[in-house]
């Protein structure tokens, strides 16, 4: 898959500094962690490395949050990421060292946020994915919920775009359709009907391939559809009511 061939070695290539520089650098004898800060990506090919190390990376770190690595959660990042088996060594690698240096999860996050800076609905899906990792061993713990919420805010996502993402991962008999369009019971069908256009245009699969999303984790942005177009439906049925 394009986005494992070389996946620590394909970045040499690439103007990545700070602390993935660093991470990367220590795995290649200081070969990358020297180069320049990037503030972007030049294809939609190098942004899904891009994406697919910061999930490794802030996995890693997430898998520590509640002072245990969970078997399910580790089992979870692969199977999210559909790593070939012929990829896990190199995989490992990196997760293990994200997971053993002392440095957190915040330069990560920071990091994570320049790159895809301007692009909300990215960094929206390392957050969506992220839940889905957490939720593995078949419980989000407040550890968990604490972090994930402190990189959406590093990220720049408000409460609406986060507490969005928390609902749209119900089941549809539990979803506030409300929360799912980021909107209130008091707006009117149609400022709530233009945040539905919006989030529906954003969230499209197509268009977030485009921007530096792998394919093997749309999965979760196609729930996140499926929860918008749900919403949408229940908010018309409860105003025309």
């Amino acid at each position: 898959m394009a986005i494992w061939g070389s996946l620590i070695g394909g970045m040499i290539g690439f103007s990545l500094g700070g602390p993935f520089g660093m991470l990367l650098g220590s795995l290649l004898g200081g070969k990358i962690s020297r180069a320049r800060a990037a503030s972007g990506f030049s294809s939609a090919a190098q942004g899904q490395k891009v994406f697919a190390l910061s999930l490794i990376v802030l996995s890693a770190k997430l898998s520590k949050a509640d002072g245990q690595v969970s078997r399910e959660e580790l089992i979870a990042v692969k199977d999210k990421l559909k790593i070939p088996e012929n990829e896990l060594d190199q995989v490992g690698q990196i997760f293990n060292k994200a997971k053993e240096e002392s440095i957190g999860y915040e330069p990560y996050a920071k990091q994570i946020a320049n790159f895809y800076k301007g692009q909300i609905n990215v960094l929206e899906e390392v957050i969506n994915t992220l839940f889905y990792i957490a939720e593995a061993d078949g419980h989000v713990s407040n550890e968990e919920l604490k972090m994930i919420k402190h990189i959406s805010q590093i990220f720049g996502l408000n409460e609406a775009e986060f507490n969005g993402i928390v609902e749209s991962r119900k089941s549809s008999d539990k979803l506030n359709p409300y929360l799912v369009l980021e909107s209130s019971p008091d707006d009117d069908i149609q400022t709530i009907r233009k945040k539905y256009l919006k989030l529906s245009k954003e969230h499209h699969p197509d268009l977030l391939v485009s921007k530096g999303v792998p394919e093997e984790v749309l999965e979760e942005s196609k729930k996140k559809i499926r929860a918008v177009n749900l919403a949408w439906d229940q908010v018309q049925k409860l105003k025309n009511n």
